[in-house]
């Protein structure tokens, strides 16, 4: 996979359980030559968890890409006037970032970033993390599944039996998702094994 001379904006969201899995993403996204303009959610630029402060996550994030990460949204607007995006992944996804997305909620930095890539008919990859994506947030789920310049990452549940409605993207095809999506293709196939069943 060639990244040379394609910028990538990389939205994390909430799903802190889920960031050690990102990141690994986003320092491949450079290491295959891309820009990496990472945007994070006020939830990750704020909230300190089991899994690492903020200021942790921050400056995990810059020594990746070298990019201060944006967070608010008088930061991502010009990224629309000046289509500086190539794609735009979303990674970790959360259900609440989703049910804002297909309502056309736009209220904080990554929305705005995702609100300024469709209005240039310009690709945003969605890496869902979701614990109720079988649940209600299965009909915002299926809004964005036949939203125009929208593509996901193929994602599966990953813990039928204890959260039967999750589903979690397989966040290791973010670089072939996006190039796919840059080729205005869904990376195929949607829905993949994220756990296997296993019986007693």
């Amino acid at each position: 996979m060639n990244f040379n001379g394609l910028t990538i904006g990389f939205g994390m969201t909430g799903s802190h359980c889920t960031h050690d899995e990102v990141l690994p993403q986003m320092k491949r996204l450079a290491e295959l030559g891309a820009r990496v303009i990472p945007i994070i959610s006020h939830t990750v630029a704020m909230v300190d968890s089991r899994f690492g402060t903020a200021e942790d996550w921050k400056r995990k994030i810059k020594e990746i890409t070298g990019e201060t990460p944006l967070m608010t949204i008088p930061e991502t607007e010009p990224l629309g006037p000046s289509k500086m995006l190539d794609c735009l992944v979303i990674a970790p996804c959360t259900g609440n970032t989703i049910a804002r997305l297909a309502n056309a909620l736009t209220d904080g930095p990554i929305l705005m970033a995702a609100k300024a890539q469709m209005r240039n008919h310009r690709p945003v990859v969605l890496a869902i993390s979701t614990n109720d994506a079988l649940g209600l947030n299965a009909a915002n789920l299926a809004k964005l599944l036949a939203a125009k310049d929208i593509y996901f990452v193929p994602f599966g549940q990953d813990a039928p039996e204890k959260k039967p409605k999750s589903m979690v993207a397989r966040m290791e095809l973010i670089p072939a998702a996006c190039l796919s999506a840059i080729e205005g293709k869904q990376l195929q196939p949607l829905i993949v094994e994220k756990y296997r069943y296993s019986p007693s």
